[in-house]
């Protein structure tokens, strides 16, 4: 096999597509613009779905790019050998031109001929067929004309091979496989198996039904391919690494990190999965901060996985004894030395963004100080090996500290928390927070039921207001409801202007004009982040929570109660505009 650094490979993909009628259309921002749905780009062909729905782009009908992606939902299993929050789609589409046969003979062709992997290792799989759609014998006849043995040519169920959406484009898909020298795990030993024999390369996607049902496929009269093979795991490959960590993208770190920690990558469990945290994450935020979003941590949104991913580092470096200078200095590495050529734009805003990592590091610092003193006091007297629920909640609810710290901290010392003892804490808790005295708030209905619902309802559509005049940065700070009005806190630098406070209230009064409906559906409160969905403290919320809808205006995380449509609300105005604190902005408003 060729070997390649992570440059190289970024050249090749692009050199190659190129040389066969495709237009290099760049990546994009790593934050989700709000037409996707979830907070970040999880995919390269993500910000492409309306070329792959018809719409035409302006480079023509065959593209090509590396597109960073972010992907938070599993951050705890980062520090393993092969989880990383950042990482890069290597894609090529076809929109309405070449099919099939142009793509397996391409995919073979980049195989054997550039990355120099041998005939007989290369396995495809194919879909087997469903009630919906038949067998896949095109791609399988293909494959093999392209030069795949025919052995190593396997049929997959829809589980395998297949890629839709609830409605769309959608189609079967031809994976590519390394076959290992493992030894089959049985008769049936095929890439649907975990025996690790086959190592997956790349994906191929044949958009060729349009579903428009559950159980409804139509032929598409536009066939797309969607082509997205992944970087790091292309790297890990052809260089023979079994871990990313030991790849050109993260050997400058690594290496410094063992420097400054006196200690070696691989010589213990400990060390390893702390260099290996700490590494992730400082690429991602910096990434994040450094992207055209300009994301900057907070407690809601995109902006607190951000303030998260900051935050573990610097726990892990603890671990090490590294500082929190040596953080910056590793941002400076992926900076100037491993993204400098394909991310000019981080280069551009190196003093920004090491000036987020300082002050965001700092702020840390000061927050969990005293919490770390208290955890440490408590768990020095601790009579068995399990924290308790109220403990745990008390460190929570009196010093800041997250329950996901509390169980990082405790398993370092080889304790347990008591999850569920810490969600009943909270529940009580909250129940005692309900009981406030007539006409204030309630998360549920209040003595004077129906305004503190339809006030419930009109926050969301505030917030999702002063986005629009304000801007994204805008979010909630606070609030507080009772019979007779809202009070809403968020995040501002300045005194609204009266043309301001009359665009907010044109907004909402439009939306309400609009007779929008009112919804929630139920999810775990990881898939509510990832989705988007507005919220504070996410760490506060039970592992199941409610998103409420709001037409395609407002998407939050929210106990309730609601209205179900917009036109319940009657008219939105606001009554004071204020100051709440340093940044933070204060409007009481009525409805009428």
């Amino acid at each position: 096999m060729n070997f390649l650094n992570s440059k190289e490979l970024r050249k090749t993909w692009i050199d190659f597509y190129e040389k066969r009628g495709h237009a290099d259309c760049g990546a994009v921002s790593l934050v989700g613009d709000g037409s996707t749905g979830v907070l970040f780009n999880v995919a390269g062909m993500q910000p492409l779905m309306p070329y792959l729905l018809g719409k035409e782009h302006p480079l023509g009908k065959r593209l090509c790019n590396v597109q960073g992606c972010i992907r938070t939902i599993d951050i705890d299993s980062v520090g393993d050998p092969s989880h990383a929050t950042f990482f890069e789609m290597m894609g090529s589409w076809s929109f309405g031109d070449y099919f099939k046969e142009d793509r397996c003979k391409w995919s073979y062709e980049l195989l054997t001929e550039v990355f120099g992997i041998p005939q007989d290792r290369i396995a495809a799989t194919v879909f087997e067929g469903d009630a919906n759609a038949p067998r896949d014998e095109e791609a399988a006849k293909l494959r093999e004309l392209s030069g795949i043995k025919k052995e190593n040519i396997y049929f997959l169920p829809k589980k395998d091979n297949w890629w839709e959406l609830d409605r769309g484009p959608s189609g079967p898909c031809s994976e590519m496989f390394y076959i290992t020298d493992k030894a089959p795990c049985g008769e049936d030993c095929n890439p649907g198996c975990d025996c690790g024999r086959f190592v997956e390369v790349g994906n191929d996607v044949f958009m060729q039904y349009d579903k428009v049902d559950d159980d409804k496929y139509i032929p598409l009269a536009n066939k797309n391919v969607d082509t997205g093979w992944g970087l790091e795991r292309i790297l890990m490959f052809l260089n023979g690494k079994g871990d990313i960590y030991t790849l050109d993208l993260f050997a400058g770190i690594i290496k410094y990190l063992e420097e400054k920690s006196g200690k070696e990558y691989l010589s213990d469990e400990e060390t390893t999965k702390a260099m290996r945290i700490v590494a992730d994450h400082i690429r991602t935020s910096v990434m994040l901060i450094g992207d055209e979003a300009k994301l900057t941590p907070s407690n809601v949104g995109a902006g607190y996985i951000l303030r998260r991913l900051i935050r573990r580092a610097v726990r892990y470096a603890k671990i090490l004894s590294v500082s929190n200078e040596d953080l910056y200095n590793c941002a400076s590495i992926y900076i100037n030395d491993v993204y400098n050529e394909v991310y000019p734009n981080l280069k551009e805003f190196e003093k920004m963004i090491l000036g987020v990592l300082k002050s965001e590091m700092m702020k840390f610092e000061k927050l969990v100080l005293s919490g770390f003193k208290e955890f440490e006091k408590m768990t020095s007297k601790l009579a068995g090996n399990t924290i308790s629920g109220k403990e745990a909640f008390r460190l929570f609810d009196t010093f800041g500290f997250p329950i996901e710290m509390t169980i990082e901290e405790a398993e370092q010392k080889g304790l347990t928390v008591d999850k569920e003892g810490f969600k009943k804490a909270f529940a009580e808790h909250q129940e005692k927070s309900r009981a406030v005295p007539k006409g204030e708030f309630k998360s549920g209905l209040a003595d004077d039921g129906e305004a503190t619902v339809k006030y419930h309802t009109a926050t969301h559509l505030l917030n999702a207001a002063l986005k629009k005049v304000v801007g994204d940065s805008s979010h909630q700070e606070g609030s507080n409801i009772n019979s007779e009005r809202l009070r809403f806190d968020f995040a501002c630098d300045h005194k609204l202007t009266d043309e301001e406070k009359k665009q907010t209230e044109d907004i909402i009064n439009g939306w309400i004009k609009e007779e929008l409906q009112v919804s929630f559906v139920e999810m775990p409160k990881e898939k509510a982040v990832e989705i988007g969905a507005e919220h504070q403290f996410i760490e506060r919320y039970p592992d199941i929570v409610k998103v409420y809808d709001i037409g395609e205006i407002s998407k939050e995380i929210c106990t309730g109660p609601h209205v179900t449509n917009t036109k319940e609300l009657g008219k939105f105005r606001i009554k004071k505009e204020e100051a709440s604190s340093s940044g933070v902005r204060r409007i009481k408003a009525v409805l009428e």
